[in-house]
């Protein structure tokens, strides 16, 4: 009975040191299996958000990214994040107007601002985009450029319509028009 307390605690004991290993990291095969191949700005979460004055007035643009995988199934990128916001040009080949301002910049390069960002939920990235001037009855063109860690770059681009007529004077920030999307292109060989 003793050897066979003892068995078990030796073996239970090298278990746990298994188990208290490094994680793998990914070799070459598993990253061009796994990694982002196609980003976008997700066409019904990113939308005008309210985030401190009681949801009288939206503060900005929540901006949610999405990678995907070579699967299209949703996957985690590391890189940093430009975001411009324009107005809209209607009825032209480039919806993009003005700049309204500069630039908002992200970054998803250490740990601490995956866990940051990363919403489970959503399987998104989320980037609040402060801009208090920002106007339900305006549409404007919301754009993301990421550059990867490797190098390679992804570009999205979202049209956020204007509220309808009768909720441009809400009392409380109603659920705004979804925006429109167009598709992610690599701007570098893959």
């Amino acid at each position: 009975m003793l050897r066979l307390v003892c068995g078990l605690l030796i073996f239970g004991s090298v278990g746990l040191i298994g188990c208290a290993s490094k994680p793998l990291e990914r070799d070459d095969a598993e990253a061009k299996l796994f990694g982002p191949q196609h980003m976008r700005l997700h066409p019904i979460f990113t939308q005008l958000k309210n985030w401190s004055n009681g949801g009288i007035k939206p503060d900005g643009i929540e901006a949610e990214i999405e990678f995907q995988d070579q699967f299209g199934d949703p996957t985690k990128a590391a890189g940093k994040i430009m975001f411009e916001l324009y107005d809209y040009r209607d009825a032209d080949p480039d919806p993009k107007g003005n700049r309204v301002l500069n630039p908002w910049v992200g970054s998803l390069l250490t740990l601490q601002q995956q866990y940051e960002h990363w919403n489970r939920t959503s399987r998104t990235y989320t980037f609040q985009l402060a801009y208090p001037q920002v106007s339900v009855r305006r549409n404007y063109v919301l754009t993301a450029m990421f550059e990867h860690s490797d190098g390679r770059r992804f570009f999205s681009q979202i049209i956020l319509k204007a509220a309808p007529q009768e909720l441009k004077n809400p009392t409380t920030l109603p659920s705004l028009p979804q925006p429109t999307s167009l598709p992610s292109l690599p701007l570098s060989p893959q």
